[in-house]
């Protein structure tokens, strides 16, 4: 009989990718220090390793900064739609030729294995870039009347799970419609906002369309609150969309919330078993699970819940944690020590409330932030591991017997982001599709983006869409 595979280490070389011991803020087309001198370190989550030091934006950093936006706003604005194109699709262009490079510095910095950045991430990166460049000279035919005006300066923030993704899916509709962009990305991922900062002036963009400032919390909330932004973009927890919402309460601002949720992934009893299971791994622990849209709840049809959840173990069993350069690498490392606190309490109270924990075997890393794929059963929806967004590698399980069982306890979340429907039967999903409050259904797959298609929520997953025609209208006034 012959014998399994052994393991080989198939690591991606650091060498591809040169990291600087300090960085400045982005602002007018030149990094600056911070007005105030203050900096902070971005660490590697794999293996505790500072990466860089990179300068903190205060509140006269972020004014320098929107004050360099409106000031390019004025040309950038009158620029032919085609003339924009260009430098998006030189954008594009570069993002594929050092995806190599921006695959591993985001894979250090955020500790997601390389095969999703280098897979995932950067070809999606690039895709948003070239399909925000197509529909830069053709805002007359997207459905907002003619002619449709850009708004002005747009204050960007953007989180730390996907942070180069997060930035193309706001700055390449922002710039296609002619408006100017103050972002801030996430303190614990700055790096890869940064080199796409030379990745602008690399492609000739004009001083000042794009500024990147690094910061905490606060500098988020100077950029919200500056009185000379028009549009605000948020993409994170639901705690500080709220605040964002009471902030731009009574303003002119427009404004665009992308927040939590807790994703139903429906397995009904026809549903192909195998690639259910495949869906279900990549609907939850796809980046650690940290991911907004992910299928944390598993609600699974009584008479194959038995046959289901004894293969999802076995494949969870068989996934590879450790080191995110090592091209086998299936779960990565948590991004931050904050949020595997965070994890690691919400989990422990799913064991106090009764639910009964099952984690996959395996070896955690000695240094870094780790958590082991986890599922619980026994879960009722009461239970806070069915409720609360966990942002982990945790997946909750619930039965259902009939598809109206399935529609009300998938509905019964303050969340309203996504969610997915295993079934043989194109009636069934259709008919249970269109009873789901949720954003984004996915039907026989999970997690599948593209640049062409809206992406949003309903409830406290937030308002507005991004991608596709409709991620236009956040960025025109209309």
């Amino acid at each position: 009989m012959a014998s399994a595979f052994e393991y080989a280490p198939a690591p991606e070389s650091r060498s591809v990718v040169d990291i600087a011991a300090g960085y400045g803020l982005f602002i007018d087309g030149e990094f600056v220090d911070a007005a105030d001198g203050k900096v902070f370190k971005t660490v590697s989550p794999s293996t505790e390793e500072v990466l860089s030091e990179v300068a903190q934006a205060g509140p006269e950093d972020v004014d320098r900064a929107v004050r360099a936006a409106r000031k390019a706003f004025e040309k950038w604005s009158a620029l032919p739609g085609a003339e924009r194109a260009k430098y998006l699709f030189r954008i594009a262009r570069i993002i594929q030729e050092r995806s190599r490079e921006l695959a591993v510095l985001e894979t250090l910095d955020n500790g997601k294995p390389i095969k999703e950045t280098r897979d995932a991430d950067l070809p999606l990166v690039a895709a948003h870039f070239f399909y925000y460049a197509g529909w830069a000279d053709k805002l007359d035919h997207a459905g907002y009347g003619a002619n449709p005006k850009p708004l002005g300066v747009a204050g960007q923030v953007i989180p730390w799970n996907f942070p180069l993704l997060m930035l193309a899916w706001k700055i390449a509709p922002a710039l296609a419609t002619g408006n100017t962009v103050v972002l801030k990305p996430a303190e614990t991922t700055p790096l890869t906002a940064l080199f796409f900062a030379d990745i602008c002036r690399q492609a000739g963009l004009p001083k000042g369309v794009v500024n990147i400032l690094p910061g905490y919390g606060e500098t988020g909330a100077a950029l919200v609150g500056h009185p000379d932004v028009n549009k605000v973009a948020f993409t994170g927890s639901t705690a500080v969309g709220k605040a964002i919402a009471r902030s731009v309460a009574g303003t002119d601002k427009k404004v665009t919330l992308e927040l939590g949720g807790k994703g139903a992934n429906i397995v009904f009893d026809d549903a192909p078993l195998d690639q259910a299971v495949e869906g279900i791994v990549n609907g939850i622990f796809f980046n650690q699970g940290q991911v907004c849209c992910a299928g944390s709840r598993l609600l699974v049809q009584e008479s194959v819940q038995d046959e289901l959840l004894d293969a999802l173990k076995r494949r969870l069993s068989t996934l590879r944690l450790g080191d995110p350069l090592d091209k086998n690498t299936d779960i990565g490392a948590i991004n931050s020590a904050e949020q595997l606190a965070r994890i690691t309490a919400l989990v422990e109270r799913g064991e106090a409330e009764g639910a009964e924990r099952w984690s996959a075997p395996c070896e955690l890393p000695s240094s870094g932030y780790w958590f082991a794929p986890t599922l619980f059963t026994n879960v009722t929806q009461a239970h806070t591991v069915a409720r609360d967004e966990i942002f982990g590698p945790v997946l909750s399980v619930l039965s259902f017997r009939t598809p109206a069982e399935a529609v009300a306890k998938a509905n019964n979340s303050q969340y309203g982001l996504s969610a997915g429907i295993w079934s043989e039967k194109g009636s069934r999903i259709l008919a249970v599709a269109d009873k789901l409050r949720a954003g984004v259904v996915w039907a026989n797959t999970f997690n599948k983006f593209d640049p062409t298609s809206p992406f949003g929520g309903y409830k406290e997953s937030g308002f507005g869409r991004e991608g596709g025609r409709h991620g236009l209208e956040a960025y025109l006034d209309v």
